[in-house]
């Protein structure tokens, strides 16, 4: 448990970590620091014991209103170069940490995701959305383009005649039309969301950990390699993780052809029998 008046709070139940932007008064709007908050609370839970899926949302009304046009922009850059620079370093840098954590991430988007939003959100593994949440890259309507990475989160998410609505007009689309150009995976009644996110983290925690960490960084990296680069990859992934739990494939293998206690295709085998 954290103070429930920090910048990013949480709480461990389950094996399941719940962290919360905490700036509902801002629509949780990230400050640097909040960004400087969120890497002690990555770092606080990334190896914990107790921790097998991270899941981020919002308190209050809004999930991200994106970055905080005062204290990010304003008072940042009438520091000077090396102070703008600084605070992009700390929200890239627990983005990117984001992208390549050690536990499956959900975002969990309760409510208003706008502009700098999409990062966090393309950081976590997987997303559902409350049909009631906004979406929008708003940078347009004040004078900018869609940076921090933005933009690039849209065209890898979406199709290009969607990403070229989604940016040049600032539009508020719902979560809906954000599960049907995927932005998320799906998108559920707000009285539903976290139930369906702890159903999903549910099913994460019951994969073999190694197999997760693996699986979830060979779907960012062979994006854009070639299929032979993409194929050699892999194979160097599965060696690498057979040399951190090798007898974990054994297990499930066991548990299939000789125990015939599961269908792979059907779901996971037992974590607990193995030794």
């Amino acid at each position: 448990m954290t103070d429930a008046n920090d910048t990013v709070t949480f709480r461990v139940e389950n094996r399941i970590a719940w962290v919360k932007f905490n700036r509902p008064e801002k629509r949780n709007c990230m400050s640097p620091t909040l960004n400087r908050r969120m890497m002690e609370v990555l770092d606080a839970l990334e190896f914990r014991d107790d921790v097998g899926v991270l899941v981020l949302t919002g308190e209050g009304s809004a999930w991200s209103a994106g970055m905080d046009l005062k204290e990010y922009f304003r008072e940042t850059e009438a520091k000077g170069l090396g102070a703008t620079r600084q605070a992009q370093r700390e929200s890239y840098g627990w983005w990117r940490r984001l992208r390549w954590y050690q536990k499956p991430t959900i975002a969990m988007v309760n409510g208003w995701c706008f502009g700098g939003g999409y990062g966090p959100l393309y950081s976590c593994d997987l997303a559902i959305a409350a049909d009631e949440a906004q979406f929008a890259l708003s940078e347009i309507n004040w004078g900018i383009l869609p940076g921090g990475g933005a933009t690039k989160v849209v065209v890898d998410l979406i199709p290009m005649r969607d990403a070229m609505y989604h940016a040049m007009t600032g539009e508020l689309i719902d979560g809906q039309k954000a599960a049907a150009w995927r932005l998320v995976n799906e998108s559920v009644p707000l009285e539903r969301l976290e139930a369906r996110v702890r159903e999903l983290a549910e099913v994460l925690l019951k994969k073999n950990p190694v197999a997760l960490k693996a699986t979830k960084d060979a779907v960012r990296r062979v994006k854009e390699m070639t299929y032979d680069n993409a194929e050699d990859f892999l194979v160097r992934a599965q060696e690498a993780a057979n040399s951190f739990d090798n007898d974990g494939r054994k297990e499930g293998i066991k548990q299939f052809i000789d125990d015939k206690t599961y269908k792979p295709g059907l779901g996971a085998y037992d974590l607990a029998k193995q030794s």
